[in-house]
């Protein structure tokens, strides 16, 4: 007989090896640095994490962002704003490119800079230091003053809520030089300074007027008219005008000034809500802030957040999904931010997806896991709120992301799709050389060789527990793109490369 001890584990032995550790101190796979720039910036908050601070996570997007080629680093800057919605991590790697490259800094700036809230990070970051400057430098200040000049009236009063920078800050910055004498009159108000009232937009002259006793509501943005005494007609009109942005977020106000009791409000207002512009997390953490008590708008949320992940595939084989609720996913998904921390945790996102694909594919095997797999019981029926409330409630304890895999093959179990939603911070099980995923993994697969794995990740570390294989997907991000990705997956159409592959077609 051969040596026992020599040949037993050989198996083993042809999984890949780990090249490291994860944040917790377990075994993981190293991604590729253009797979690590893509995986930080699709899920960096800048809020502090879990297991990192909120100067690390700058950091390390940083120096993912000077480890790629340049072309690369604006493909991911636009696809983190266009795909990912993503809004601090774009604009940081906008001020990286514009040291990197000048040209296509240029070409890139529009497609990330698409708001005066986007205009106003992009000049704080650039100032800041953490990209190595701490003045804009020529190209990028001619770029904001271009902005500026091009941007609408709308989108200049819009721009000029907020601080730290204020666009008044940007505009002394930049010393824009406006083409006409409107915008200057424009300008100097937003300075503070002395103008001709009589060209400045009609919608500031109403804005002044009302504050001098005239009954018309100006088409203002609604923060601008907060510390006003006005009625709830007054306040049904600006109901009536809202944006869904505007609406989702000032719910609570617009029924603390009676908006909701003037007739037809309340119709007009959950029909907007009901059209499919939120992302499902965005709909979630409304629903938990929502304090207004007319049901038909809880009701309308809850209908915008089931067309939300309508999206998500009926896949044509069996499908099973893991989400992970061990005690590191409790923390919010865009991190601690003082003043800023959303209601929304990394636990409540895994649980939407699994409840989204369960409703989608009534016989999905849901697997909620930290240390073992915990079980409870699902209706696919159910909304998806209510199921991902159940899901979430499970929450605390270790990470082992190898236990739903060992669950199913315990069972005998071996679905054609397995989808993991997870911070891939599984510290837990017994392998030094290879991961337990991985190894449980090799077993389901000897079952079921045309099965696919799929780990959406979504927290800011940059390692993973099953690296990229012609049946291992990694993909990263908490917008309804996920959805898209893993319907591209279902159908065959994406492959260990894919991911990379739409960032890099990504024209610029």
């Amino acid at each position: 007989m051969a040596n026992k001890s020599v040949f037993a584990a050989l198996k083993g032995r042809l999984l890949p090896k780990v090249q490291g550790r994860n944040e917790a101190g377990g075994p993981a796979y190293d991604l590729s640095a253009d797979h690590r720039l893509a995986q930080l910036a699709m899920t960096g908050t800048f809020g502090a994490a879990f297991y990192q601070d909120a100067q690390t996570q700058v950091s390390a997007l940083v120096e993912a962002a000077m480890a790629v080629e340049p072309r690369f680093l604006a493909q991911t800057a636009i696809h983190a704003r266009e795909k990912g919605r993503m809004k601090d991590a774009p604009a940081l790697l906008l001020a990286v490119l514009s040291l990197r490259d000048p040209v296509l800094f240029a070409r890139v700036f529009p497609r990330v800079v698409t708001s005066g809230r986007m205009l106003r990070s992009f000049v704080q970051i650039l100032r800041s230091g953490q990209v190595g400057r701490k003045s804009l430098g020529s190209r990028p200040k001619a770029m904001v003053q271009n902005w500026l000049n091009g941007a609408s009236d709308g989108a200049i009063l819009q721009a000029s809520v907020g601080n730290a920078p204020s666009l008044a800050d940007v505009i002394r910055m930049v010393h824009p030089k406006p083409e006409t004498p409107e915008r200057q009159a424009l300008y100097a108000w937003v300075l503070g300074r002395p103008c001709d009232v009589g060209l400045l937009p009609q919608a500031l002259r109403d804005l002044m007027a009302l504050r001098a006793g005239a009954a018309k509501v100006p088409d203002v943005p609604f923060q601008m008219l907060a510390d006003l005494d006005l009625s709830p007609g007054q306040w049904a009109e600006v109901a009536r005008r809202g944006s869904w942005d505007m609406l989702r977020q000032g719910l609570n106000m617009l029924d603390r000034k009676g908006a909701f009791t003037v007739p037809g409000v309340v119709d007009h207002v959950a029909a907007v809500l009901r059209q499919p512009k939120g992302l499902p997390y965005q709909l979630l953490a409304t629903l938990r802030a929502l304090e207004a008590r007319p049901p038909e708008l809880r009701a309308a949320l809850l209908d915008a957040l089931e067309t939300s992940v309508a999206r998500v595939p009926v896949v044509a084989g069996t499908v099973a999904v893991c989400a992970d609720v061990s005690g590191s996913m409790l923390t919010p998904v865009t991190g601690w931010r003082p003043g800023a921390t959303s209601a929304v945790r990394c636990i409540d996102v895994a649980a939407l997806v699994a409840a989204a694909v369960l409703r989608q594919n009534p016989g999905a095997l849901v697997l909620p896991f930290a240390e073992a797999v915990r079980p409870l019981r699902l209706e696919a029926r159910d909304t998806v709120l209510t199921n991902a409330e159940r899901l979430a409630a499970l929450g605390g304890g270790g990470t082992d992301c190898a236990a739903p895999l060992a669950a199913l093959n315990g069972q005998g179990v071996a679905p054609d799709l397995v989808i993991f939603v997870s911070d891939n911070e599984s510290w837990m099980g017994p392998h030094r050389h290879t991961t337990g995923m991985m190894a449980e993994w090799t077993k389901l697969k000897a079952r079921n060789r045309a099965a696919k794995l799929v780990c959406i990740d979504i927290q800011p570390y940059a390692t993973t527990q099953a690296p990229e294989r012609d049946d291992v997907v990694n993909i990263a991000g908490f917008s309804d793109a996920v959805f898209d990705q893993l319907a591209d997956v279902a159908a065959g159409r994406m492959g260990p490369d894919h991911w990379m592959g739409q960032i890099a077609a990504v024209e610029v």
